[in-house]
């Protein structure tokens, strides 16, 4: 029965934090959004120190089951592993834990994290991991399969669905993704959850506490016949039945151990209870002594990134060939208005993607510099920021991108339009056009005459950096090939005009 609960749970998790990112139209997110804020790393990152202390009272109380009821790369290595025991049951083996590699990679994470390197933070991160996964290799599948149906509706005269393009927004992330998803499926497909019990630095961390936690599955010495199946079915690895012992820290609550065993002879149940078996293999002094010193660690390091972090947080129609344009020269990376300042969005964004996944006006897309690789920036190309869309400050779980208003975001200058005259077709063409100026959502772009004396010369736009937003509508709609006559700079700190 609670085996079938957590099953149930899980799915629905899966399948729901899957849409969020699934979702480009953003409309879910109203609802479901919360399911990405009460991740492990999203609720880290944004210093919420509600969720925290909720995941680690939930492990505390009932051991891992965020692993393998709210952590959508937990769920997915556990459908991974499901098709795996079709064709081979009874598969698993007690194996040692590798405690040495485990709290390396997590020094490794602690180190990328209070270093800011959110490039090293993106790839442990199980969160980002499987939201990589989604954005990169299903996303495609869906939209395809949306523009399948837009096509068909089209010509039924129904605008229920409406055509997207389909497109790699960054071939060094669609790369990782792709490599991530076969290690991981490797390893579930395998020996279930090694990638968890190994390498996941949140993995580590709970299980230092679900050490302690108040249920957990117990193991009574006298029903116990040593058949082993217990063991065969722990996808975890971490039930030794021949010394009637299970390791607390890599059992993620499963379940499938109660359900395997013939002669009720393990149990869930409190580790405090009156009828507790006692020849149960009791932890050495000295192990005890090392479970609290990596606890009272573990717990004092999150404590001390938490409050790093909340002190931080306040500071052409014609038959032509159209040409795409390619993607200018920035001195500054564009960040979405939200975002505040350079370094406190790279110390937060984990990224998860979920922001790209959304974005209607291919706006963002992951970084390919080594050192924001995969965080999210914005380029032009495709479409520009509208001023009434908000959609990556809505859901983001982080706060690296702030909530904010259609009228700050409209006040907010995120960069600024530079102009590049040799590039303009009123230059080089000698006809008129005036694009930018037309459809500037700020007014800050004005047209005026290359040749004062001449009076039929072309007219050139003229920028007013102090009006100016950059959002990119200039850039977006220019005409001129391969290069827009005009871009956008960023700027490292955000300001309002």
């Amino acid at each position: 029965m609670l085996r079938k609960v957590r099953q149930i749970l899980a799915l629905v998790f899966f399948l729901c934090i899957t849409l969020l990112f699934l979702d480009f139209t953003g409309t879910i997110h109203s609802w479901l959004g919360w399911m990405a804020k009460i991740q492990f790393m999203p609720a880290l990152f944004a210093v919420n120190t509600a969720i925290l202390v909720f995941l680690f009272l939930l492990t505390l109380i009932f051991g891992r089951v965020y692993c393998s009821v709210i952590c959508p790369l937990g769920v997915m290595q556990d459908v991974i592993s499901r098709f795996s025991g079709m064709r081979k049951k009874n598969r698993f083996t007690y194996s040692p834990a590798l405690f040495y590699l485990r709290y390396i990679v997590l020094a490794i994470f602690i180190a990328a994290f209070f270093l800011g390197a959110g490039s090293v933070v993106a790839l442990l991160s199980p969160y980002s991991s499987y939201g990589r996964i989604a954005s990169n290799l299903l996303t495609p599948i869906w939209q395809a399969g949306n523009n399948i149906l837009a096509y068909f509706a089209e010509r039924a005269e129904s605008y229920a669905f409406y055509s997207t393009e389909v497109w790699i927004k960054s071939l060094p992330t669609f790369v990782i993704a792709i490599v991530t998803f076969i290690a991981i499926f490797i390893l579930a497909w395998r020996n279930g959850r090694t990638y968890c019990n190994t390498i996941c630095p949140v993995g580590t961390i709970l299980g230092c506490i679900s050490r302690f936690s108040f249920f957990r599955i117990e193991i009574d010495r006298d029903k116990c016949k040593n058949c082993r199946l217990c063991a065969r079915q722990c996808k975890s690895s971490c039930i030794d039945i021949k010394n009637h012992n299970i390791d607390y820290t890599r059992c993620v609550t499963c379940m499938n151990c109660l359900d395997s065993c013939k002669y009720d002879a393990i149990h869930y149940v409190s580790r405090f209870r009156k009828n507790k078996v006692n020849d149960v293999k009791t932890i050495s002094h000295a192990e005890a002594d090392n479970s609290r010193r990596a606890f009272l660690a573990t717990a004092a390091m999150i404590t001390a990134g938490s409050a790093l972090k909340a002190q931080e947080m306040k500071v052409d129609g014609g038959l032509a060939e159209i040409i795409d344009k390619k993607v200018p020269h920035r001195n500054t990376h564009i960040l979405p208005p939200g975002a505040l300042n350079k370094n406190s969005f790279a110390k937060k964004c984990t990224g998860c993607q979920l922001c790209v996944s959304v974005c209607p006006n291919q706006v963002l897309r992951p970084s390919t510099d080594l050192m924001r690789l995969m965080q999210p920036e914005m380029s032009y190309e495709k479409g520009y920021c509208r001023p009434e869309c908000t959609k990556c400050s809505e859901v983001c779980p982080t706060g690296a991108i702030n909530l904010i208003s259609l009228a700050d975001k409209a006040s907010t200058q995120i960069g600024h339009a530079v102009f590049i005259m040799e590039n303009c077709v009123a230059v080089k063409d000698k006809v008129e056009c005036g694009n930018c100026a037309r459809h500037c959502p700020s007014a800050a772009i004005k047209m005026i005459s290359i040749d004062k004396e001449d009076k039929n010369a072309p007219r050139i736009p003229s920028v007013n950096v102090e009006r100016c937003i950059g959002c990119g509508a200039c850039e977006n709609l220019c005409p001129s090939r391969p290069f827009s006559t005009i871009y956008v700079e960023g700027h490292e700190r955000h300001r309002m005009i």
